[in-house]
């Protein structure tokens, strides 16, 4: 089944798809989406990102965005105003009203951070997007503040250079955390969080880099040192990633940190 990128918003229940491996076309993927999330997710695809939403959990188990200079250069002043996400139904999402975040600041110290980033789409009209919160998680102050922060950055100027960079991001579920204190859905709380970038280099080739941040990171980590192979966020996520590419050179790109090319642009 091939279902078409189109500029409006819509959302296709994965329940509807199965799990074989559909052939979706969308623009913030790059050799395949993430496979492997649960039939009941939703897969929602946006102007700014795709994602797929997990009812259980309440949180999206991947992000994927494409940024060029369009989106990343631009003075454009969204304000914070998240709002739940109007494709999904109250019981699959958390929501501003009542507030499931209530005292969530004080009494864990996360913040509400999102992982398709505002400050990445600064030159896009279609920015607010990023604000629903089926693209926001509870990430802890000293995450969200320092080393998730620092790598959104890096990745900015990276597009910055005049390159296409794709983004596949997510939460990890390896140990259990404390919940909202105020939710009244059930949630589960991401103890991590999984990144990997992709930068165009031209036609037929790419760089890689994957990154596994703990939610107990700390403001001053070096982004460096958490460096991982894409290997190493299938085997904690339990997603499929690139895997429209020939096996061998999934094999070969998967198992190999690329550090020399990560150097060049990280702290």
């Amino acid at each position: 089944m091939r279902v078409p990128f189109l500029a409006t918003l819509f959302i296709l229940p994965l329940a509807m798809l199965g799990q074989s491996r559909q052939e979706i076309h969308c623009k913030h993927f790059f050799k395949g989406y993430p496979f492997g999330t649960p039939a009941s997710n939703d897969l929602i695809i946006r102007d700014i990102y795709a994602m797929s939403n997990n009812d259980e959990t309440k949180f999206a188990d991947w992000v994927a965005y494409r940024l060029t200079m369009h989106e990343v250069e631009g003075d454009l002043e969204v304000e914070r105003n998240w709002r739940a996400d109007p494709w999904l139904a109250d019981e699959e999402t958390l929501e501003p009203s009542p507030d499931d975040y209530k005292d969530a600041s004080g009494k864990l110290d996360v913040d509400r951070g999102h992982q398709a980033p505002l400050a990445s789409f600064k030159g896009s009209r279609y920015a607010s997007q990023s604000n629903l919160l089926s693209n926001i998680t509870p990430q802890k102050k000293e995450l969200n503040q320092g080393p998730w922060k620092n790598l959104e950055e890096d990745v900015r100027n990276l597009v910055r250079t005049g390159k296409t960079v794709h983004v596949m991001t997510g939460p990890l579920y390896g140990r259990t955390m404390e919940p909202l204190p105020n939710a009244d859905e059930n949630h589960k709380v991401p103890s991590g969080y999984w990144k990997v970038v992709i930068m165009i280099t031209d036609t037929d080739s790419f760089e890689h880099a994957a990154f596994i941040m703990d939610q107990n990171s700390g403001r001053k980590d070096k982004v460096l040192s958490k460096v991982v192979t894409i290997d190493e966020v299938e085997k904690q996520s339990g997603l499929d990633l690139l895997w429209e590419l020939p096996d061998a050179e999934e094999n070969t790109v998967e198992s190999n940190k690329n550090s020399a090319w990560v150097s060049t642009w990280v702290n």
